[in-house]
This record gives C-alpha cells, sequence and structure tokens, in this order.
C-alpha cells in the first residue's frame, strides 16, 4: 500500500538511510514504519515494502559473466603467444594450419570458461544454502523466516547465540549484550537498552539502543523494530570493503599453483631444447615456434587449479544431500586428515528424546512396564506415570511439555494404559509444582467421592524420606528399606539412568489450596523410573567405522560423568582401558598433563565451554586433527580453534554456525563420518585426476623431447598436440569427479595434514608412466618409419591419444584392479572415454577432418596395432597394482622391509 511517507522506492531508502533512529521513541518509530511494535507488520504490506526495498541481502561483487570468464582465458602468456604464433603462420604460411589451432584454442578456452562457471555457480549455490535465519513477528504471530525476507517495518525477536539479521532499534530488551566487533573493532560487548537517546551525531559503539546487521547477541533478549536491510544496513554500507577482491585459494590450490609454476620453468626449458634441437637438424622454423609453444601450452598444467575448484565446489555440494553444509571450501579437502572427532553427547550421539528403560517396582529392575498393574504398587506406579504430568496433545498428534514427562508419559502409553480414559476418571483437583528445595512434585485426583489420591515423583533422596511404607502386590506393605532403595537408585544412575521415584497415598478429601508439609509425608513408595537419552540407532556403527578408519571419537559433555559413561559404552567410544575425566578434574591438570591424558581419556564430561578449548588444543599438541562440534554462543572460540568447526544445523546458534567450517543439518553423528568419507572420497579423486593430468603431460613431452634425439622426425604437428590436451584433459579429466569411493577408503588411516600431494609414489609413477607412453609412441613411430608407411603421424597420434585413455582407465584406483572395480562404475568416465575415442576415430576416418588435422587413414591391422601398444599402458598399472596390493611398492610397509634389506 502507498503512503505519504512511504513515498517512491528511491526516496524510501533514501529516508531510511538517512534518517537516525536512535534518537526517536518506539511509538514515533512505530508510526513512521507504519507497524505494530507488539503484533508487528501485516503479511499483506511486506510484497510492496520488498519491491520498494529489495531483499535484505548485502551486496556482492558482481559474478564474472560467461563471456567475460571465456575471454579471460587468454590471459595466459603462452596461449597469447601461441595465437601471436598461429596468425603470423596464417600469414606466411598454410592458413589452414593456423586455422585449426585457432579452432583448438578456442575450444580450449570454452571448456577453460565451463569449468570456471561451474565452479562459480556450485560455490553460490552453498553460499545461498548458508543464509541465516530470523525470528520475526507478523500478524500477531512469531514465525522463523529466511533473514533475506525481512522488510523495514518488521518486527524481530533476537536472542542469545544469534546473528543480528537487519539493523533494529531496539524497543524491548533483557539483559541484552552484543558482540559488535564487526563494525566497531572494540572486542568488549556493549550492553543494550531501549530509551531513547539525544546526543546529536552519536558513533555506531555509542547507539545502545541500536542493533546492527550481522553483530552477535552474546547475552540476553531483545525485541527490535528492523529500520534498515540489505544495502541500506550498516554492515551493507561497507560490505564491498569487508569482501576479498579474489576468492582465497584453498591450500591445495596455493600449492597446485606453485607447483605449476615450477612445472612451467621446466617445461618451457624442455619446449626451448625440443626448438633448437629442431633448427639444428632443418626443421622450419615458425613449424619448429608452433611446435615448441603448443606442447608448452599442452604440457603447463595451469588449469589444475581451476578444475581443483570444481571438485571441491561439487564435492560441496555432494556433501550437503548427506546433510552436511560445508561453509568454507577449504574444509572439503582436509576432512581426510581428522584424526579425532570431539563430539558433543546430546542430540548428536543421543537422539535428544528421553526414554524409559527401566522400572523396579520389586527386588530387580525390568524393561517392561505392561502387566505391571497386576499387583497395586505397579498399578500405583502406572497410574503416577500417566497422571502426574502436564503432557498435552498439540493440533497435529505430538505431545508437548516438559521432555522427561513426554517420556514418563510414551512409557504408560507403550504398556497398554488407557491414559486418556484415567484422566477423566481420576480428574486432577490440585497439585504442587516442582521447586529447587523440594525437588519433586506432586498431584492430587480424586479416585471416588470423598477420596483424594496422591502421587508424588521426584530424587529418590528426597522421596524416600518422605514414605512410611512400601506398596505391596496387594496393598499396603511392610516398612521401607530405604537403604536398598538408595543402593538400586545408585546403581542405575551408575549405568546412566536419571532416577526417579514415585510414591502414593489416599487421603480423605483435600481443601484447596494444600499444604505440602501434610500432603507430602506417610507416603507409599511405588518404585523407581530409570530414563535415558538413548543412542541414535546409527551411531555405534559410525563410531565403529571411525575406529576402521584410524580415527579417534571422543564425547565431550556437560552431562553427568555416569551417563556420559554409559552412552559411551553403548555407542563404542569408551572401552574397559579408556578414561573419564571430569570438568573438575580437568582444571586441576596442567596443559602437559592433559595433553598426556588425551592418549587414554575419551570420555570429558561436566565440561565447561572454556575447557573445551583446552581439550582442543590438548589433541592438537598430540599431533591430532581435531574436528570438534558446537551448538552454543560460547562453543565459537573452541569451533574456531579446533581444525574442523562442525556447529549443529538443528539445535545450534547463529554464533556456532558463523565460527563453524561445517553445519550438520540433522545434528548427528553418523553425519560427520560420512563427511570425512565424503572427504576423503573427493581428496581421493583429486589426487586421480593429477596423477592421470601428469602422466600424460609427462608423455607428450617425453614423446617430443626424445624423438629427435633418437633420429627421429618430430612425432606430432602442433595441432595434434592441442588436440590431444583438448579431448583427454576435458571430459575424462572431470571424470574423476564421480568416482565411487574406494572400498578400503574407511580402512586407511588419516592422511598426515602437511603430506605432499605427490605422496604414496605417485611421482614415480609420474617418471615411469610418461617415459612408458612417450616409449610405446616412439616405438609405434619408428615402427611405422620402418614400414614406410605415409601415415607414420597418424600412427603416433593414434597412439598417445589412446594410451592416455587407457591411462584413466587404469588410474582410477591406485590399488583395485579395473576388473574389480568394473568399467561401467563410473559411467560418466565410460562415456567419457568412449566419446574422446569416438572424436579420436572420425579425425582419422572423416575426410574433412583429415585435411584439417592432416591425418590419414589407417588400415585395420594398423589401427589394431595402434590400440594393443595403447593398451600396454592398462596392462602395466595393473601390474603396478598387483605390487601395491601386495605391498611391495608405495607403502610403508614396502619402505621398512626395502630399508631393513638394506641395512642387512
Amino acid at each position: 500500500m502507498q503512503t505519504s511517507w512511504l513515498r517512491t522506492t528511491e526516496e524510501a531508502a533514501s529516508d531510511l538511510a538517512t534518517t537516525s533512529w536512535y534518537p526517536l521513541d518506539p511509538l514515533e518509530i512505530a508510526r513512521r514504519l507504519e507497524t505494530s511494535i507488539a503484533s508487528g507488520l501485516d503479511s499483506e504490506v511486506v510484497p510492496s515494502r520488498r519491491a520498494r526495498f529489495g531483499t535484505n541481502e548485502l551486496p556482492e561483487l558482481r559474478r564474472e559473466g560467461p563471456l567475460r570468464l571465456f575471454l579471460r582465458q587468454f590471459q595466459d602468456f603462452m596461449i597469447a603467444i601461441l595465437l601471436a604464433a598461429a596468425v603470423t603462420a596464417g600469414i606466411v604460411g598454410d592458413p589452414k594450419d593456423a586455422i585449426a589451432i585457432l579452432v583448438i584454442v578456442l575450444l580450449n578456452a570454452l571448456v577453460g570458461a565451463v569449468q570456471q562457471f561451474r565452479a562459480d555457480r556450485a560455490i553460490a549455490a552453498l553460499r545461498k544454502l548458508t543464509e541465516p535465519c530470523a525470528r520475526v513477528v507478523r500478524n500477531g504471530q512469531e514465525l522463523d523466516l529466511p533473514a533475506v525476507e525481512l522488510v523495514p517495518g518488521d518486527v524481530a525477536l533476537i536472542a542469545a547465540g544469534d546473528l543480528v539479521p537487519a539493523d533494529l532499534r531496539l524497543v524491548e530488551v533483557a539483559d541484552l549484550r552484543l558482540d559488535e566487533s564487526l563494525l566497531t573493532g572494540e572486542s568488549a560487548g556493549t550492553q543494550k537498552q531501549c530509551e531513547a537517546l539525544a546526543e546529536p551525531s552519536l558513533a555506531i559503539a555509542e547507539q545502545t539502543n541500536m542493533a546492527f546487521r550481522g553483530t552477535l547477541v552474546t547475552n540476553g533478549r531483545g525485541r527490535g523494530v528492523v529500520v534498515a536491510t540489505g544495502s541500506g544496513s550498516e554492515l551493507g554500507s561497507i560490505a564491498l570493503l569487508l569482501q576479498a577482491q579474489r576468492r582465497a585459494a584453498t591450500p591445495l590450490q596455493a600449492r597446485l599453483a606453485r607447483f605449476g609454476r615450477a612445472l612451467g620453468l621446466t617445461v618451457l626449458a624442455i619446449c626451448a631444447l625440443i626448438f633448437v634441437s629442431g633448427l639444428l637438424r632443418g626443421e622450419p622454423p615458425l613449424l619448429m615456434f608452433l611446435t615448441a609453444v603448443s606442447l608448452a601450452v599442452a604440457a603447463i598444467p595451469e588449469a589444475l587449479p581451476a578444475i581443483v575448484t570444481v571438485a571441491l565446489a561439487l564435492g560441496a555440494k555432494q556433501m550437503s544431500r548427506h546433510r552436511a553444509l560445508i561453509r568454507n571450501l577449504p574444509a572439503v579437502e582436509t576432512l581426510g586428515s581428522v584424526s579425532t572427532i570431539c563430539s558433543d553427547k546430546t542430540g548428536t550421539l543421543t537422539q535428544n528424546r528421553m526414554r524409559a528403560e527401566q522400572f523396579q517396582i520389586g527386588a530387580q529392575p525390568t524393561s517392561a512396564l505392561r502387566g505391571a498393574e497386576t499387583s497395586i504398587a505397579g498399578l500405583r506406579l502406572q497410574e503416577a506415570l500417566a497422571l502426574s504430568n502436564d503432557v498435552r496433545s498439540d493440533a497435529i498428534g505430538g505431545l508437548r511439555g516438559d521432555p522427561t514427562e513426554i517420556a514418563l508419559y510414551r512409557s504408560a502409553v507403550d504398556a497398554g494404559v488407557p491414559v486418556e480414559e484415567w484422566r477423566r476418571q481420576l480428574p486432577r483437583v490440585a497439585e504442587i509444582p516442582f521447586d529447587s528445595t523440594r525437588k519433586c512434585m506432586t498431584t492430587l485426583h480424586t479416585s471416588q467421592p470423598g477420596v483424594t489420591r496422591v502421587f508424588c515423583k521426584g530424587s529418590p533422596e528426597r522421596v524416600l524420606p518422605l514414605c512410611s511404607h512400601s506398596i505391596g502386590s496387594t496393598g499396603r506393605g511392610g516398612p521401607i528399606d530405604r537403604d536398598a532403595w538408595l543402593r538400586a537408585a545408585d546403581e542405575l544412575a551408575h549405568a546412566g539412568y536419571r532416577v526417579l521415584a514415585f510414591a502414593s497415598r489416599e487421603l480423605p478429601q483435600v481443601a484447596v489450596p494444600v499444604d505440602a508439609a501434610r500432603i507430602e509425608c506417610e507416603l507409599g513408595f511405588a518404585g523407581l523410573v530409570g530414563l535415558i537419552d538413548p543412542p541414535r540407532e546409527e551411531a555405534r556403527a559410525a563410531v565403529e567405522e571411525c575406529i576402521a578408519a584410524g580415527i579417534v571419537p571422543v564425547m565431550i559433555t556437560g552431562d553427568h560423568p555416569g551417563t556420559a559413561s554409559a552412552i559411551a559404552h553403548r555407542v563404542g567410544i569408551l572401552r574397559e582401558t579408556d578414561e573419564v575425566l571430569s570438568g573438575p578434574e580437568i582444571a586441576r591438570l596442567s596443559q602437559a598433563e592433559l595433553v598426556q591424558h588425551t592418549q587414554t581419556a575419551r570420555v570429558f564430561a561436566r565440561v565447561s565451554p572454556e575447557q573445551k578449548i583446552a581439550i582442543v588444543e590438548a589433541f592438537q599438541a598430540g599431533g591430532n586433527f581435531v574436528a570438534m562440534t558446537g551448538d552454543g554462543v560460547n562453543d565459537g572460540p573452541a569451533l574456531k580453534r579446533a581444525n574442523i568447526g562442525v556447529a549443529m544445523g538443528d539445535k545450534g546458534t547463529d554464533v556456532a554456525r558463523a565460527a563453524a567450517d561445517m553445519v550438520l543439518l540433522d545434528d548427528n553423528f553418523a553425519t560427520i563420518v560420512r563427511a570425512v568419507r565424503e572427504g576423503r572420497r573427493i581428496f581421493d579423486n583429486v589426487r586421480k585426476f593429477i596423477r592421470y593430468t601428469m602422466t600424460s603431460n609427462a608423455g607428450e613431452i617425453w614423446t617430443l623431447f626424445l624423438a629427435p634425439f633418437m633420429g627421429l622426425p618430430i612425432p606430432l604437428l602442433p595441432i595434434h598436440i592441442l588436440w590431444i590436451n583438448l579431448v583427454t584433459d576435458g571430459l575424462p579429466g572431470l571424470a574423476f569427479s564421480a568416482e565411487p569411493a574406494e572400498t578400503d577408503l574407511m580402512r586407511r588411516p588419516p592422511r598426515p595434514p602437511n603430506e605432499s600431494i605427490f605422496a604414496h609414489g605417485m611421482w614415480q609413477q609420474i617418471l615411469w608412466v610418461g617415459l612408458m607412453i612417450g616409449a610405446l609412441s616412439i616405438g609405434s613411430q619408428a615402427w611405422a618409419i620402418s614400414r614406410n608407411a605415409a601415415y607414420w603421424q597418424t600412427v603416433v597420434f593414434t597412439v598417445l591419444t589412446f594410451s592416455q585413455l587407457f591411462n584413466a582407465l587404469g588410474t582410477r584406483s591406485q590399488s583395485a584392479s579395473l576388473f574389480r572395480l568394473g568399467v561401467t562404475s563410473n559411467r560418466p568416465m565410460l562415456g567419457a572415454l568412449l566419446a574422446t575415442a569416438g572424436l579420436q576415430l572420425a579425425v582419422i576416418y572423416w575426410a574433412p577432418l583429415q585435411k584439417l588435422f592432416s591425418t590419414r587413414a589407417l588400415p585395420l591391422f594398423d589401427l589394431a596395432c595402434c590400440l594393443a601398444a595403447s593398451s600396454l599402458v592398462l596392462a602395466a598399472l595393473e601390474v603396478e597394482k598387483w605390487l601395491v596390493r601386495n605391498k611391495r611398492l608405495y607403502t610403508p610397509e614396502a619402505t621398512a622391509q626395502r630399508n631393513a634389506q638394506a641395512s642387512n
């Protein structure tokens, strides 16, 4: 709706940007923004306000469009030289060759642009998933909405742990304190109030009745009217300054970029040698120059960092489908190094839903309550569970109330108790609520005219002294043995249960209000109930997978040591030889002693948020790479200190999520393990792609470098080199990202974080596979020339291309045979290889492409020989994998064995 104050989009935005809101009182703010502090905006006016003010999004640097991405591919120095040389060749030589080279370079640029576009789009999609939510009042109802949907005039609610979703003029506060260091640089928190400030031109730090977007609520709660959104907010005005002009490279990308520069210098030196040797042999200078530059363009892996970005971003997107949201891209590559997972208990390892599991009416506890009504004591316990609670059903059939009472209510329902019928038969007439002094709760019910039945529940230590006797199987029993029942309660508590005691008595009709001292006495003891938050069904399997992968799972909780130990035993974290440390015990340890204890401690209970940081640092000091879970406001420092911070997406606070590298959308420990597995798979596939690219490029270099020294002519034309680079580095290279996880992936130890990307025999493989491809190519060249075959260059071209395709098949695993993997287990790879093979055959046999690439049709026998020679690369890789499986290559065991033999 159009208003006198909210005029046009530009005028409205200008008014909001220039208005000082802190001197205005709440009623004036509500009048200007035409909103209600109590009930918020009417949802009908929201679309028109969003149209005027835009969405509540921070301004971003514009992403490069497809055309700019395409043109940026030509900024590489070697590409520029190649284009210049091609144009020169077209002017002074054969235009056909120049056109062909230009087409190949353009196709290469198109592939590079598409890869970068996919990476940018995947990262943008991940950023979309991490957008925060806000609690808003609209139409008098509280709603949880994406923060991007807020508009000026909305009434937002903030509480400890939240990120402020927009600029707010506070109208109600309760001990509200904000961390505004993002805007002010002051580390100390700011206490907020809601009174108007009369002073003019106050700095941000002095506007104590304002809450600015992006600041953190560290304490208390508040209500505020949205006065600025998006670029109109204080944070929005400096958003472009806060953003890095270039996205920071991940550690892997940085290492590959440094390696690429070093390799580039080596390749340029080799290309110079090839150029000089060609001139000395009398080859045409322009041809040799084009050959040398083409080889440099093909062999220098300048696209490696970009392709790694694609792999990491797509991997992170895949993780989000497994309920793990990656906030920082480097976390994808470092997940494989995690050696210790410090996990919370409640909701992560457990279901975050209390359940009554143990019932003790007589001498022995039992897990079954059904049938207990055959004794009076059992009947009274069932009645207490059903009636002495405030649980109510909601509109959708769920249960509302205290989690403990819901668990007790459910246990009665599961035992077949007709709860609603009993509630009608024994209506509640009065209650004595729980308080911290009495530590029990009592309800009074009319059982029949003039008779009141009393049910009391609470801690055994407080209920048992109120009892004068036990309830027997047929009614009033003998004197109560309080010590025996306390021992039984202790046994249940040490087994990890929260124990409640139940008692009952009957009285004549009681006047309201009741006197607790007269009611809570001479009770008949009915029994004990043990409650526990049970482990998630998948938790034990996830812990076992962790241990098999060489990862140490550790529980850190604020809960009681007995409860924590019981859950840790159930899920397999705690073994007989492991240690349980409590917060007070940790407080008495020095940091060096705590480091020592991390060797055996697997459960840390009654831990404060500050002690979590000390525990993380102790594990790191012991050489561990730590993933740490957290959900609270005070968990932020520990999450930042951990190598991988993991926040809870369901019960976690905005502060924890902002500090984390990864967010669990389902708060499940098993999701962490799945993320580690996926991180290992992604890094594994990145290494496979690097191994494949480097071995293939090495094969091209050896072919062109060694052939002249063996008295052979230049094996390939420049266009051949560029074509091989296009078809073998493109589709097959990207298909490695779809490679399934290897069967032993989670049986390997964690990867050391500083381990070289070329570890585990990669550099040896680059050397020998490259030499083999070069030898096969040069050998096929000599064989064809010896037969006076005019198509000898096509033979070399074919062998080199298909050798790289067979190399791709063999590189899919470092240890598992291709025949065990199955050719069809990676369908994108199979499709890429078939497409590449089809394109190569078209270049050989289709007349228009023959003219363009200067190829000749191969007789079927020669083609078969080329394929047979190329397949030797796959055969050699299969032999290598057999040696790896038998621990004779590239393994610590094999290295130790060789060292031992050498010393002898």
